[in-house]
């Protein structure tokens, strides 16, 4: 037994290095996998704000955290200009290009998703509200303009502070760019959007990015072929290659959905000089209004309804900007559709509220700020449920996107 203990202690003795490596490196996981409030605080600010807290907002931030306020905490971090003009900037700007690029200058999209979480507004509003956000008038920028960006880019050069209610401020988008305010349909009819998703084309495009950045689903993913197609236009083949299985089995699944929705945009184009302005960088956003008929058209339609109408003559021809979600029975019952609202109607702003109102939009909205914030997609179970519960909240926050981060930072803040 002597000669057992003492070899161990030899042991001990000659491997005591390499014991006490072990036991830091145990100490520091430990450390990292019950991180103290300090630390949830820093990755809080870190993520919310992206930027580093001072050590004033540090500590009251950790204070919070002990004393189990966590929104408190997360509102320390949102109240940061950085929240405003990089974090909500950078979620915010792929929606507004095709590319869905973060390097993009500020414009009147990306401006109307700040302003409305800065003012804790019902999120829906986004997709139909006649409302854009711009500099006061006081600060003498150049005014907002429908043939260029110089306003919002003014806002970004001069780092106007996007916090400040008295700098920045929410106007009704009918008053700075013409369109009659039922025309209106918040960032949809903002010149960002109408510049990259209503030029050329046939306006499926709009409706396409705006499943895409607003109910986190493409095309592919509310594919139905159960759907009647009588709304589906003249430019669709219904034998792609001589093939008539194309149709009824890819085309179909899409254009049966997407078509009698899309219709709410026949009177909305994006017009540019193709000759002096190649890149449509100086276009603006049209809208034929009631009175209007265009000589290709004859109808208050714009001309791009009928494109490639020799396709399949006989299609379906838009004559006006009614619509109808066929979605609302079938496998796309599951977006969650308002029971609220009648599921047909005429116009963008009837027809993007019929989006805005789905569970989709909420979910989807949680689902961008949980991978903004966690830095990563939701992976597991635990994290699903974790969304599910959010997005509770969230509706029932009255759609208070800030609600959303708070929840999502705790969530994140680390353990």
């Amino acid at each position: 037994m002597a000669k057992a203990l003492a070899d161990a202690a030899n042991w001990v003795q000659s491997n005591s290095r390499y014991l006490q490596i072990a036991a830091l490196s145990l100490g520091l996981v430990a450390s990292q996998a019950h991180a103290g409030s300090r630390e949830q605080a820093l990755q809080i600010h870190n993520r919310v704000a992206g930027v580093p807290p001072s050590e004033t907002v540090l500590l009251q931030m950790a204070a919070y955290l002990d004393a189990g306020q966590k929104d408190k905490a997360v509102q320390l971090a949102m109240d940061n200009e950085a929240f405003y003009s990089v974090v909500l900037k950078n979620m915010a700007t792929p929606w507004t290009n095709r590319e869905q690029t973060v390097f993009a200058p500020l414009n009147d999209y990306t401006a109307t998703v700040i302003g409305l979480v800065r003012d804790n507004a019902d999120f829906r509003r986004l997709l139909f509200d006649d409302i854009v956000y711009v500099a006061a008038p006081s600060l003498g920028l150049p005014p907002y303009s429908n043939s260029n960006n110089n306003h919002y880019q003014a806002i970004e050069d001069q780092h106007i502070d996007l916090r400040d209610p008295a700098k920045f401020v929410g106007v009704p988008q009918s008053s700075v760019n013409g369109l009659p305010s039922e025309a209106t349909s918040g960032v949809i009819t903002s010149r960002a959007a109408a510049k990259a998703f209503f030029i050329a084309g046939t306006n499926r495009a709009m409706f396409r990015f705006t499943l895409i950045n607003h109910l986190c689903r493409d095309l592919e993913q509310v594919h139905d072929t159960t759907r009647t197609p009588d709304f589906i236009r003249q430019d669709v083949s219904r034998s792609p290659g001589g093939d008539s299985r194309v149709f009824l089995n890819g085309c179909i699944g899409c254009h049966s959905g997407m078509d009698p929705m899309a219709k709410a945009y026949a009177y909305y184009d994006y017009e540019f000089d193709a000759a002096s302005d190649p890149d449509a960088l100086n276009g603006s956003i049209h809208y034929n209004e009631e009175g209007t008929v265009d000589p290709i058209t004859n109808s208050r339609v714009e001309k791009k309804y009928l494109q490639n109408s020799t396709t399949f003559p006989y299609g379906y021809v838009t004559t006006n900007d009614d619509w109808q979600n066929y979605w609302r029975v079938g496998i796309n019952a599951n977006l969650g559709w308002s029971s609220a609202l009648p599921g047909k109607g005429t116009g963008a702003k009837e027809m993007d509220k019929e989006l805005a109102y789905s569970k989709a939009f909420a979910s989807c909205q949680v689902e961008k700020v949980f991978k903004h914030v966690c830095l990563r997609k939701p992976a597991n179970a635990a994290d699903r449920n974790k969304i599910e519960a959010i997005t509770a909240n969230f509706v029932n926050s009255t759609y208070n996107l800030k609600q959303v981060f708070i929840d999502t930072a705790d969530y994140c803040k680390g353990e």
